[in-house]
Order: C-alpha cells, then sequence, then structure tokens
C-alpha cells in the first residue's frame, strides 16, 4: 500500500502543468460602503469559492480568465470577469428581495457544487455569522440550537460524559453521524459513554475540540451517507469547513453569566489570514475558553448526617416518633457544629478550559500541482463531582482524612491533536485529491478529594486523597484518493460527473492503568464489613483493563451525478470495505431530483448503510461506581471478548454468558421529499426519513448478582453488576424534516430574514436479539431473568425516547443600518423516563415540551468593531422537576414501614437532583455580552 500512494504520487507530480492560477483579493460592500461579511463569492462553473471576512474583503485563487459569482441574503447576485487582475475594486451589491441559496458540497462527490434546495438530499448550512449570533461556544451546543435534527446536551455526575458531550442527529446514536473536516474523516473520541446518560453505549466524536473561531460554515448532511462516505455515516454526516481567508484579522470576546451569579464564560479568539505572494494562504485560528461550573442541586433531605444509616435513614432503635426526633435533633447539633452543608452535591455543568489551535493552508507548487496542510491542536481540562460520600458512610469513607465525608472530583485532561495533508492534481481530465489525515483523542483522568476506603487508615499513614486513574487513547490514520471529472452530453445524459476513489485506515485504541493506589483493596475492614476498593467516585484501570489493540480498513468507492435532463438529476454510489477485524460489507445508495414545475421539486433517496463496532465498544473494561435507585453499586463492564462474555454457562471452565462477538450494524435508509421556492424570496423543504437498524450495538443493563446464574458468572470478582456490549436490538426511526426561509428587503438600509425549522422524530425498538442459551434458557419468575435484563425497560426508554422527539426552531434577525436584533425560540419536545422494573412504574414520568427564547442587540460601533449584547433562555425556563415521593422530606418521623423515609421510591437521590438534562440542560437564563473587531 506504502508503495502504491508513492508510486501515486510521483504520477501527480509528473504531470504535464495546468493554466496557472492566480489569487483575486477584493472587498464586497453595500449600499453605504459597509462591508458585508459572509458574502459568498464563487469562481463560476466550479465549487471554487470562499466568503467575506469581518469586513467584507476576500481572498480566492482563480484562473486568470475566470468569472465571479457574488452574492449576499437580501442583495442581488453580481458577475465579475477576473480578466487576469489580482486586485478587484469594491463590489456593491443592491439590494433586492432575493434570498441566497448556499451552495453546498457534502453529500456528493461532484466537481461542482449545488444549491442546498437543488441537491438530492437536504443539507443545512450555519454560517460564520449564525455561530457568532448568539451566547452558545462550543461547537455542539450551537448546533443543537440551530439545527433541529441535532441534538446535543450537557451531562451532570456521569464520570467522562461530563466532560465530551453525547450528540444525536434524525434521533439516532452519536456513534451514526461522521463528522468530516473538509471533507475528510474526523477521528472519534476515546471515550466511550458507559453510565446512564443519553448515547450509553457508544463512542461520538468530540466536536467541541474544534474552535469556533476556525470555523467558516457547518454543512449537515441530513441522509443516510455509508455508500458515500463508509461507517458511522447511518444517520447523516456533519461537515466542518475550517476557514480560508487570505487577508484580515478578526477576533472576538465574549463574556457572561447565568442570573443565579454563577456558571460564568470567558472566551476570546482571534483568526488570522496570510496570503503566501498570490500563490496561496496561511489562515491560523486561536481560542480561550473558560467556562465555570455552575450548580442547580438542592439541599439533602436525608433525615441524619452523621447518626443514621449509609442511606441517611434512621436506625432500627429509634422505633418511636419521639426518639426520631431526639435522634434528629443531636443530627442535627452535629450539622451545624461542624459546619455540614446540606446542599452537598454539585449537579450541573463541569468547570472546563480550553486551549486550542488550528491551521488552514494551501501553497501551488507549480506545474498544477497544488499542496494543503489543515489541523489542529487542543488542550481542555476539566473539574466535575460525583456522589458525595457521608461521614456515615464508613465502608466508603474515612473518618480521619474526611470526618464530614467528602464530595470527590473527577478531573480530566483532554489533548486532541489532527493533521491533513494532501495534494491535489488534475490528471487525465480528472480532479486528483491524494490526502492523509491523522487524528488522536486522549482522556486522562485524575481523582481528587477523595480516598481508597479500603487502604489503612490512620495516624502516622500516608492518607492519600489524589490518585491518577488512567488514560484512555484514540488515534486513527486515514490514507484516501479520489478523483472526479464533469462529462458533458455523455449519450442521451445533459451531464454525467464521475468519481471514483480508495481509503486505506488504521484505528489504535488504548487504555492506560492507573497508580496501584486507584484500583487495589488494601483488605481493610469495618467490623467485618468489607470496605470499597479504589479511589472513590472512579476507580481507576487495572492492568488487566489495560489494552492496546488496533485494526486495519481498505475501501473502495464510485459515485455517480447525471443532469439526466434539465428536470431529472440522478445520483448513485456504491463502497466497499474490508475491516480486518470482521469482514467485509457493500453498501449502495440511489438518489434522485425531478422538478415538477419550475420552483417545485421531488427528491429522495433509498440506500443501505452500516456502521463497524468501534474498537472501545470491542475492548473497554473498567469498573465503575454507579448509583441504582439511590445506592451505591460497583459496576464491572466488560469488553465482549472477555470469557465472561463468550464464553457459554455450563460445564468446566470459566462460566459466561455465551454471547457472540461484535458484528457491523446494518442499516437500511429511505427518504422523500419535496423542495419550493416562493416568489424569489422563500424556500421551503420538506423530507421524510425511515432508517431501520439491525443488530444495533448497544450495552447492556447491569445484571445483578441477585441472579443466581449471574453469582455464579462472576465468583469471587469484587463486583456487585456486570455490563457488556452485544448486538442486542433492531430498531426503527422515522422522522420528517421542515425547512422554511424567507429574506425581505423592507429599504435600502433595512433587512428581515426570518426562518422556521422543525424535526419530529420516533424511534422503536423492532426487535431483540440474543444468541446467548444462557440468557435465552433463564426463565426465573419476574424482572431479575437475564432475558428481561438484556435491555431493560430503562434502557430501551433511553433509546427510544431519552432525547426530544420533536424540536422546532424559529428565527428572525433584522437588520437597520449599523443596528441588528435576532430573536430566536425552540421548542424542545417531551422526554420519558421509565424504570428498570414495571413493578416500579410508579417512578415513570414524562417531562413536559418547553419553549427557549434567546434575543441578542448588535450594533456596529465603528468600521472595525461590534458589539453584542444578549440573554439566553430570556424567561429562565427550566425542565420539569422529577416527582418526589412525599414520604421523602427530611421532617418525616414516621415509624410505619410503609411510610418511612425510603429515597429509593423517587429519583431525586434524597431531594438533591431534581432536574433531568436530555431537553436543553438546567442551566436557567444567562446573559452575555460580545465584542468583534475585524481589521
Amino acid at each position: 500500500m506504502k508503495n502504491l500512494l508513492l508510486l501515486l504520487l510521483l504520477v501527480l507530480g509528473g504531470l504535464t502543468a495546468q493554466a496557472q492560477k492566480i489569487t483575486v483579493t477584493g472587498r464586497v460592500v453595500g449600499a453605504s460602503g459597509e462591508g458585508l461579511p459572509g458574502s459568498t463569492v464563487l469562481e463560476r462553473g466550479t465549487s471554487n469559492g470562499t466568503s467575506t471576512g469581518g469586513n467584507g474583503e476576500f481572498s480566492l485563487s482563480v484562473a486568470p480568465e475566470a468569472t465571479l459569482t457574488i452574492q449576499a441574503i437580501g442583495f442581488k447576485a453580481q458577475q465579475v470577469p477576473v480578466n487576469g487582475r489580482t486586485t478587484l475594486p469594491d463590489v456593491q451589491l443592491v439590494a433586492a428581495a432575493q434570498d441566497l441559496n448556499e451552495v453546498v458540497v457534502t453529500g456528493s462527490r461532484a466537481s461542482e457544487g449545488r444549491s442546498n434546495i437543488l441537491t438530492t438530499a437536504p443539507v443545512d448550512v450555519i454560517s460564520a455569522r449564525e455561530i457568532k449570533a448568539y451566547a452558545q461556544i462550543d461547537v455542539a451546543q450551537i448546533l443543537s440550537y440551530v439545527a433541529p435534527s441535532f441534538q446535543s446536551s450537557r451531562q451532570t455526575i456521569t464520570d467522562g460524559t461530563d466532560h465530551i458531550d453525547p450528540a444525536s442527529l434524525r434521533g439516532l446514536g452519536p456513534d451514526q453521524v461522521l463528522v468530516l473536516v473538509n471533507g475528510k474523516r474526523r477521528h472519534n473520541s476515546s471515550l466511550v459513554n458507559i453510565n446512564g446518560s443519553i448515547g450509553r453505549g457508544s463512542v461520538g466524536t468530540d466536536l467541541n475540540a474544534i474552535p469556533t473561531a476556525s470555523i467558516k460554515r457547518i454543512e449537515v448532511l441530513r441522509d443516510g451517507a455509508a455508500a458515500l462516505y463508509g461507517s458511522d455515516a447511518i444517520a447523516g454526516v456533519i461537515n466542518i469547513q475550517l476557514k480560508d481567508d487570505s487577508t484580515g484579522v478578526t477576533a472576538s470576546s465574549t463574556v457572561g453569566q447565568t442570573t443565579k451569579g454563577d456558571g460564568d464564560v470567558f472566551q476570546a479568539d482571534a483568526n488570522v489570514g496570510i496570503g503566501l505572494g498570490g500563490r496561496g494562504f496561511v489562515d491560523v485560528s486561536g481560542q480561550f475558553q473558560n467556562h465555570s461550573y455552575f450548580n442547580r442541586g438542592l439541599p439533602d433531605t436525608a433525615p441524619l448526617i452523621y447518626l443514621g444509616g449509609s442511606g441517611g435513614q434512621y436506625p432500627a432503635s429509634a422505633n418511636t416518633e419521639q426518639a426520631r426526633r431526639d435522634l434528629k435533633a443531636q443530627d442535627d447539633a452535629l450539622v451545624k457544629q461542624n459546619g455540614f452543608n446540606r446542599n452537598d452535591l454539585r449537579v450541573g455543568s463541569a468547570d472546563t478550559r480550553n486551549y486550542g489551535g488550528f491551521l488552514n493552508s494551501e501553497y501551488r507548487l507549480g506545474g498544477g500541482l497544488t499542496a494543503y496542510l489543515s489541523g489542529g491542536v487542543t488542550h481542555r481540562t476539566g473539574k466535575s463531582a460525583g456522589f458525595n460520600r457521608l461521614p456515615n458512610q464508613p465502608t466508603q469513607s474515612d473518618l480521619t482524612i474526611f470526618p464530614n465525608g467528602f464530595l470527590p472530583f473527577i478531573n480530566t485532561k483532554i489533548n486532541d491533536q489532527s493533521a491533513i495533508v494532501g495534494l491535489r492534481k488534475g490528471l487525465g481530465g480528472f480532479a486528483a485529491d491524494l490526502s492523509n489525515t491523522f487524528g488522536r483523542n486522549e482522556l486522562r483522568y485524575d481523582i481528587s478529594n477523595s480516598v481508597n476506603a479500603s487502604l489503612p487508615q490512620g495516624p502516622g499513614i500516608r492518607n492519600q486523597t489524589e490518585f491518577y486513574a488512567g488514560t484512555l487513547i484514540f488515534s486513527q490514520n486515514t490514507t484516501n484518493l479520489g478523483l472526479a471529472r464533469k462529462f458533458s452530453e455523455v449519450g442521451p445524459l445533459a451531464t454525467l460527473n464521475v468519481a471514483f476513489g480508495g481509503e486505506f485506515r488504521v484505528d489504535r485504541f488504548q487504555i492506560k492503568a492507573g497508580e496501584p493506589n486507584s484500583y487495589i483493596n488494601g483488605g481493610r475492614l469495618i467490623g467485618t464489613t468489607p470496605t470499597a476498593s479504589g479511589s472513590q467516585v472512579f476507580p481507576g484501570y487495572q492492568p488487566t483493563d489495560a489494552v492496546d489493540k488496533s485494526r486495519t480498513n481498505v475501501a473502495g468507492y464510485v459515485d455517480l451525478e447525471s443532469d439526466v435532463t434539465e428536470k431529472l438529476l440522478v445520483h448513485a454510489a456504491g463502497r466497499l470495505e474490508r475491516y480486518s477485524d470482521f469482514g467485509t460489507s457493500v453498501s449502495g445508495q440511489a438518489a434522485a431530483r425531478f422538478t415538477l414545475v419550475e420552483g417545485l421539486s421531488l427528491r429522495g433517496s433509498i440506500g443501505n448503510g452500516f456502521r463497524a463496532p468501534s474498537l472501545q465498544q470491542r475492548y473497554f473494561t473498567n469498573v465503575s461506581t454507579q448509583f441504582i435507585s439511590g445506592l451505591p453499586n460497583q459496576i464491572l463492564t466488560v469488553n465482549n471478548e472477555n470469557p465472561i462474555v463468550r464464553n457459554a454457562f455450563g460445564g468446566s471452565g470459566q462460566q459466561g454468558f455465551g454471547v457472540g462477538a461484535l458484528k457491523q450494524e446494518n442499516s437500511r435508509n429511505y427518504s422523500l421529499g419535496l423542495t419550493a421556492r416562493v416568489a424569489q424570496t422563500v424556500t421551503l423543504t420538506v423530507d421524510a426519513y425511515q432508517i431501520d437498524i439491525d443488530d444495533r450495538i448497544v450495552l447492556s443493563s447491569s445484571f445483578a448478582r441477585s441472579n443466581a446464574t449471574v453469582n455464579t458468572i462472576l465468583g469471587s470478582l469484587p463486583v456487585s453488576r456486570v455490563q457488556f456490549f452485544a448486538n442486542a436490538v433492531n430498531t426503527r426511526t422515522q422522522g420528517l424534516d421542515i425547512v422554511a426561509n424567507e429574506r425581505l428587503v423592507l429599504g435600502e438600509k433595512s433587512r428581515l430574514g426570518l426562518t422556521a425549522a422543525a424535526n419530529f422524530n420516533q424511534t422503536t425498538v423492532r426487535s431483540f436479539n440474543s444468541t446467548s442459551s444462557t440468557i435465552n434458557n433463564d426463565q426465573t419468575v419476574g424482572t431479575g431473568n437475564l432475558q428481561n435484563t438484556l435491555f431493560d425497560r430503562q434502557q430501551r426508554t433511553r433509546l427510544e425516547s431519552g432525547n426530544p422527539r420533536s424540536k422546532i426552531n424559529l428565527s428572525a434577525n433584522y437588520n437597520y443600518g449599523i443596528f441588528g436584533i435576532e430573536a430566536r425560540t425552540v421548542r424542545f419536545g417531551e422526554v420519558q423516563y421509565k424504570d428498570a422494573d414495571p413493578a416500579r412504574s410508579f417512578l415513570d414520568q414524562t417531562f413536559a415540551a418547553k419553549w427557549i427564547t434567546d434575543v441578542t442587540l448588535s450594533a456596529q460601533i465603528i468600521k472595525q468593531v461590534s458589539l453584542l449584547v444578549g440573554i439566553n433562555n430570556l424567561f429562565d425556563v427550566y425542565p420539569d422537576k422529577f416527582i418526589q415521593n412525599p414520604r421523602n422530606f427530611e421532617t418525616n418521623f414516621s415509624v410505619d414501614p410503609t411510610l418511612s423515609y425510603n429515597s429509593t421510591l423517587d429519583n431525586t437521590n434524597r431531594g438533591r437532583f431534581v432536574y433531568q438534562a436530555n431537553q436543553f440542560g438546567f442551566q436557567g437564563a444567562f446573559y452575555f455580552a460580545r465584542v468583534n473587531v475585524a481589521f
């Protein structure tokens, strides 16, 4: 493979010279001479283009005889011949009631881009202007509020998932959407989500590792695209286009905080474009971001903090109301004496600090050969809290070190690096592109304000409270060669675009063990009761968890697109991939768009796809502390290759569940839609879709020792539950996307933009899969049997309705002269929670839909400086609270077991954890100010 790539590189370099390009610079302005940032500048007849900078300036490498098409929202497009000039006079656009339809390149390998209402599949375009319009400063949060089909919300008290946001597209999982940067595959995160969050069991892409300052625009393809781009593209593709300005400097700074005085944000970023003597450009972006935590936890309602049992309940000896009142008075005195704060959890976002830099560059080497280089480095630190340990929990705490208990913290360091290097050149009439893309994501865990309760404690002994708990690393290297050419008048076809190519990829996943004290059991007893081993809140990765696994993938693809007639566009693609660890997959897609009448078209697609099991899903193993019904459990997540999973139960040797090896998910995608353009100012797209996925990979529910078979399988392992990955379910997702835009010119200086967009989706688990005789043969009465546990009703609900089933986005922007106002309201649909046990269905709850409204005011203070002020969640809306059982109040003194305090009777974890995070979080109202500078 290396020799082949070297040969191809030499061939590219030795071809005859193509026409020399020149770099053209200029500025796009409005009627009053004001710069028009975000205008589109295209070399007519190609997909080569750029957008203008903060002062309307642009720079673009084009053929000397090229003609530029220059457009902006609310203005009439202009055609400007280059005629060999390198500097153009200001291009003044005339106001017109005409919408700009963004030209997109995602979803097709055609050599020319198409307007996003003229494609065979729906594509959303989020511009740099939209990215800077509101308070969100992370890519995942920006997309969640701008693109209705995309959903991401920050989690809390979910270990590593507090620091890398799980996200979904069209109601599917984080690992079923492919992320590209400049059209090249972006590497996944090293983290696999194993706690009770959205995306449980999945591995996504850390979108927040890409600084917003480096982004020119984001294209979101809402269609299955495995045949075009490979594994992971079942739900669609997010393509992040980096800035490619060759002149100018832009910078911005944002400050803000919630109306409750926490959650402070400070961000500063800058972007510099540098021309390279007319032969190329270097675009450099840097960003610093500091986000302080917020806390929406409420006071602990456990009756007793010091004198009760491990759950804070009354001991059996307090068997009268007066005895309980007396004990409560004594405990309250200790709380006051020791200064214990009953608000003893941190329920909200983590503390984070992020440093990032990105580069995007291109240089013409001569002979028609162009080299390009892009990539970036980000370093993010985070600090999030776990569940606290009370002073009456001696098996998990130590009163010598923490006489008042402790709140442990998970500290993370996330280092992310990426690089894309490539060459482009004409090859026999084809546009050839040879590239190599490398990416690496590393997540390190350090635990602080904690203790390994199993180690000897006391005077004269080192009382360790900080632990290195291990590191996760994922890296990926992708080499790609693609060729594309547009033919005219091929037989009966008006045009035919032919693209084909190949790809070679290497994935690698590593787990590095923590220090011994982060995981060992030191043997300490409280009387005869064993104490918990490992650093509390997050036991470190053990040497037996450590892995270093890799695999290779070889793929080839072909892509055909033809304007069969002026009314009919047809697109077909096919892809063959072979993975070294599980075999071969073939996927294909056919799509078409037909113009019914002028301004109204019908489009649709049908295809199949796949998703390969990630290396993390195949090899991840650890022990974590998770709270179930308010009680701590040591849960073993064991990888699919482990004998506990793979071996059959019974007979001699290791006992296990007998589950087969992970295999690929297979999908079938169907979509049908309409696109319309009315009176040159209104565009409307409506697209329905259905996605069937067979053998979907999920993380099983946790199997408890209370089942005799599980107890035998776990043997003497110091854990109470076990969970693993399996191709356990078949699902169907159906949905509808609607997007409408209107752009109006109300006067020489007045423009109004209106957008209405919505996504409605429903995922249904159609059937369950299990090849395990151990699981299938368990006929235990009740919900504790293995068949029910493989994928219980709580996990099913999380998959089917844990994310909003609908989202509606209504927005408007109005500009008058130097002033502007942006207003947006987003309706996050209802979500549901169901308990794993049907007998506890009294805990089931539906959380109502809510509207979140954001408003921003802006002013162009001087030519180079603009100021924005605004508030997100203007009306301080929160999700519905978890229902709290009336028995679980601090002042309940009842001695009747059927009426006394019992924290397992609701989901508030002793009244402290009252909001679920899966709709829009629970930060509340947030106000901010931002200054933008452009030179």
